[in-house]
């Protein structure tokens, strides 16, 4: 009973003891004001960096797009905020008494084993650093990779962030983008296909459309320059196709395909020419046999 009585006693003094609560004291403060100036650091890296960037964009000399500075601002951010919290942990181990040295030591070595296992994450940040460098795509951007297609969000260096034209969200590892179709890249073209029935003059229809598309570039911004036919396209069982072809503004294509068939439904209706639907004819057995009685009594 004495051993523990003791042991109990000792253990007693050493949690009362005025030495270790100013050390848990100064330990805590330490951890406090470490959190409070990474706070402050992040804050001001922010400022210059959102700084650095509004001067770009006042500067008359354009060395990069708005979209590429945006990616760049993002991701200068991320960098930065992953380097304040890297050390910002480094100094409250230091505080605690923690062998840092011993511990990046001892990373070394395991990183060593652990890098045969995150092999995709390393590929996915090699990747990363290709797509934003190489200015393969930038925010706000709109792309399609795979089976996939949306206005790109984020690019870190690990993810890429998509959000699809029905709202979906999409993060795709970096190192999974393979081929890459960036629709804002360059201007677009609109194909549009218009169905015109046979009994109409193929001339008169070609003259009609090209009035109208005339005066697409100055009725909607979107158009870059005048529309164009491409001339007969196909010939189906009841109209011929004639394939219309628009150069956009970047991932207007859609857009002007749209107004395309608006303007073009609209003026040839005016003009008392009707869009082809499909024709069916019905016959019965009762009208052949009325019609070869017929030809029976007529030859009688």
């Amino acid at each position: 009973m004495d051993f523990f009585a003791d042991v109990f006693h000792s253990i007693y003094d050493y949690i009362t003891s005025e030495t270790l609560w100013m050390t848990v004291g100064k330990t805590i403060l330490k951890m406090v004001a470490i959190i409070l100036v990474a706070f402050v650091l992040k804050h001001l890296g922010n400022k210059v960096i959102n700084t650095v960037f509004r001067d770009k964009k006042k500067s008359r000399i354009k060395l990069t797009t708005n979209r590429r500075e945006q990616t760049l601002k993002n991701l200068s951010k991320n960098i930065l905020s992953y380097l304040i919290m890297f050390l910002a942990t480094m100094m409250i181990l230091d505080a605690f008494n923690i062998p840092i040295k011993t511990m990046l030591a001892g990373a070394g070595i395991a990183g060593l084993a652990i890098g045969f296992g995150a092999q995709s994450l390393v590929s996915d940040i090699i990747a990363g650093f290709f797509i934003i460098f190489e200015d393969q795509f930038s925010v706000g951007d709109y792309i399609e990779t795979g089976e996939i297609e949306g206005d790109v969000e984020i690019i870190g260096l690990r993810t890429t962030k998509l959000r699809s034209y029905y709202g979906q969200t999409y993060v795709i590892p970096n190192g999974k983008i393979d081929i890459v179709t960036n629709y804002s890249a360059s201007n677009g073209f609109a194909m549009v296909e218009v169905n015109v029935p046979y009994e109409t003059d193929i001339m008169n229809i070609e003259k009609i459309i090209s009035n109208v598309l005339t005066t697409l570039p100055y009725k909607y911004e979107i158009f870059v320059g005048e529309p164009e036919i491409n001339g007969l396209q196909a010939l189906e069982l009841s109209n011929y196709v004639m394939r219309i072809r628009a150069e956009t503004l970047p991932v207007m294509q859609w857009a002007g395909g749209r107004l395309i068939r608006k303007e073009v439904k609209e003026n040839l209706f005016e003009q008392g020419i009707d869009i082809p639907s499909p024709r069916i004819v019905f016959s019965s057995k009762d009208d052949h046999k009325k019609s070869d009685y017929r030809e029976v009594q007529q030859q009688g």
